[in-house]
């Protein structure tokens, strides 16, 4: 009864490496969060056609530990569309160095304001064709 991960391509994969561990190897939930809001950005900057910022990050649950030389791969899902804001879902599967095995440490709902030239809220476009 395993999950497997998203089929789209993830919008971030990085390597965790020692640096961002602690004593025992198991990788700093911050770190990890870091690379969540780049890939929930990825999506939101894609949609809003421009600068996006963090506003808002929702019920962050860890599942399980990242360890050090696992790959982590970084997906996210578009979740809705306000005026100005950008709702993203995503979620983080690491992958031993050693096996194809897949698992998913955690998800978030990240939640982006498009800016303008001056960091003010604008509003999203419409979708285009």
């Amino acid at each position: 009864m395993s999950e497997a991960p998203p089929d789209t391509p993830p919008q971030v994969r990085v390597i965790a490496m020692p640096a961002d561990a602690n004593p025992a190897g198991d990788i700093f939930g911050g770190w990890l969060m870091a690379h969540m809001d780049q890939a929930g950005a990825s999506v939101a900057l894609r949609r809003a056609r421009g600068r996006v910022a963090t506003v808002a990050v929702e019920a962050m649950s860890f599942h399980l530990p990242v360890r050090v030389g696992d790959e982590v791969s970084l997906h996210g899902r578009l979740l809705s569309v306000g005026r100005t804001s950008i709702r993203v879902h995503v979620e983080a599967w690491r992958r031993d160095r050693t096996t194809e095995d897949a698992a998913r440490v955690t998800e978030a709902t990240f939640t982006f304001v498009a800016l303008d030239a001056q960091s003010r809220p604008r509003p999203v476009p419409p979708e285009s064709d």
